[in-house]
């Protein structure tokens, strides 16, 4: 269900939302709605309850995830992984990453809020 909502936008959001729906043919109102999206599927660790927080401090790669990125590591080491690949390690790279900046976040979050001692 969609609701309708009037805000005030940043002329920088606009700007750069204009030439995102230029650039990919599609509606103002679609790009700003999909970049809304993204954002609150993503929320900032700091606005997570606490239950959420000691999750993601807690989380890791999923074990499939982790194995592949490992075969691939592995590959590249041994200069035979072919661009395909090279493709899909930059990806699993990329969520590695991700994930653990996601998971420090939650870390000091957490300690912050007293969940958990400090780790030091």
């Amino acid at each position: 269900m969609n609701e309708t909502i009037t805000l005030l936008v940043p002329e920088r959001v606009t700007v750069t939302a204009r030439q995102v729906a230029k650039r990919t043919k599609r509606r103002l109102e679609d790009v700003l709605s999909d970049g809304l999206d993204r954002s609150v599927e993503e929320l900032p660790v700091e606005m997570l309850a606490d239950d959420q927080v000691l999750l993601l401090a807690g989380s890791q790669l999923p074990a499939d995830q982790q194995q592949e990125l490992s075969s691939l590591l592995a590959m590249n080491r041994e200069g035979v992984l072919p661009p395909r690949q090279q493709v899909r390690l930059d990806q699993l790279m990329q969520a590695y990453r991700h994930g653990l900046i996601r998971k420090a976040q939650a870390l000091q979050v957490a300690v912050d809020r007293g969940l958990m001692p400090p780790l030091n």
